[in-house]
């Protein structure tokens, strides 16, 4: 089936975004990014593109919803502890994130996350085992 993801965020201020992010520990390619948009490598194979919001417009006729006041999904990324999930969330909040809800702690998973300065969802979670069967 699939080998990689790429998910697209369009972002008011990319340069802001960009630092944003840098600052909670992430990374860019700079093969894939420009003043259009910055390639953020989460893991192997995982890559978000910030893209301009001018820019993300050229692919779609949708409008953007603003991610402040409206949800039409979220980032979920999984983490190795419980520890790590709490410092991403930290750092994110630390940057200018805001925590939208504390953390939840559901037994075989532990997860936690922060709003980026556009108001996208990022969840964070460490699973630690099965949950429990119904």
């Amino acid at each position: 089936m699939h080998k990689q993801i790429y998910f697209n965020l369009p972002c008011k201020d990319l340069a802001a975004s960009k630092a944003f992010f840098e600052a909670v520990g992430y990374t860019f390619n700079p093969q894939f990014t420009n003043d259009q948009g910055a390639g953020m490598m989460l893991g192997d194979n995982l890559y978000a593109m910030l893209l301009a919001e001018d820019f993300a417009r050229t692919f779609t006729d949708k409008a953007f919803p603003d991610a402040k006041t409206a949800t039409t999904g979220w980032v979920c990324l999984s983490c190795e502890s419980d520890a790590e999930v709490d410092a991403i969330v930290a750092r994110a909040v630390a940057a200018g994130g805001r925590m939208p809800s504390p953390a939840q702690d559901h037994g075989f998973m532990y997860g936690h996350g922060f709003e980026d300065l556009d108001g996208h969802h990022w969840e964070l979670v460490h699973m630690r085992g099965m949950p429990p069967q119904a």
